[in-house]
């Protein structure tokens, strides 16, 4: 079985034929749209959207995934997906090769984490590794030095370091982001080896994250808001931002923030105050250094 046709029965669970406006008649076995029913709507054949449920369609053209995506009702970042999900793995170009090269913070991104003095800010590359952060953020979240390479990511720690799971004060939707924005992030580079290791230790560690995965929900979110109940700080409900690292594709900068004035920028400055003590800057990972 394809990703593409893991992802394609996952929507197609999801759609109830009311909602697409088909009269259902008598008891269905299992929810959401048939095949039948999927083709009707999107103006291909059955046999079309068997093979590609199976992996046998060797191509399929951005118009009738297009027209398969209107049927399913797929918001943007869903279609995006389906689309890669549908890339052709034996072209040069092909999103399923990983690059060779390390992951690397440049200089001018380490300056601006430690210029970012009042919000925590996170560089994140590929799988969601944690590549770069600032005293702040490590203040918020844990101290990254003290964990090795591998561990450093955005969604294993949610998962498996306790003091971080803690931090969120609705965890389970944080964690269901998590699996989401991993998943959209994993469209990219599907044959990643490094993917399917992080992958395979959540699966095997955590019953929640083995469940979310399995049903293909993507997200591709750029700014939203957090709660989280901190030890020190106390409780703070910040806005979070996903800003792309231009000149480096697979890097993005998450930016947390406060509103001003608010309780909440006041713990906020605290824990500031509080991570210029006990953290330096310059924080970062230094040059070279993989987030995984």
């Amino acid at each position: 079985m394809t990703e593409l046709g893991d992802y394609l029965r996952s929507c197609r669970a999801q759609v109830s034929a009311e909602d697409a406006g088909i009269t259902s008649h008598g008891h269905r076995r299992v929810p959401g749209l048939r095949r039948e029913e999927l083709a009707m709507l999107a103006g291909v054949s059955v046999d079309y959207v068997v093979r590609l449920e199976q992996g046998r369609a060797k191509t399929a053209s951005p118009e009738i995934l297009a027209a398969l995506a209107r049927a399913l009702d797929l918001r943007a970042d869903e279609e995006e997906y389906l689309q890669r999900c549908a890339a052709n793995p034996t072209v040069s170009d092909s999103p399923g090769r990983v690059p060779a090269d390390p992951q690397r913070v440049s200089a001018a991104t380490r300056v601006l984490l430690d210029s970012m003095v009042g919000v925590p800010a996170l560089v994140l590359g590929r799988r969601m590794d944690i590549v770069g952060w600032n005293p702040l953020a490590t203040a918020l979240f844990t101290d990254f030095r003290a964990l090795p390479p591998r561990h450093r990511n955005h969604v294993r720690l949610a998962f498996l370091d306790r003091r971080v799971r803690g931090l969120y004060a609705d965890w389970e939707r944080a964690a269901k982001e998590c699996v989401a924005y991993l998943r959209m992030d994993a469209g990219r580079y599907p044959e990643d080896p490094e993917l399917a290791r992080l992958v395979g230790e959540l699966s095997i560690k955590d019953d929640d994250f083995r469940h979310w995965w399995s049903t293909h929900r993507v997200r591709a979110q750029r700014s939203g808001r957090k709660e989280f109940h901190h030890p020190t700080a106390g409780e703070l409900t910040l806005d979070f931002q996903v800003l792309d690292v231009r000149g480096t594709p697979d890097q993005t900068l998450l930016t947390y923030t406060a509103e001003p004035r608010s309780r909440s920028a006041q713990a906020l400055a605290f824990l500031g105050g509080w991570a210029q003590t006990r953290y330096a800057p310059s924080s970062t990972s230094p040059p070279g250094a993989s987030g995984m």
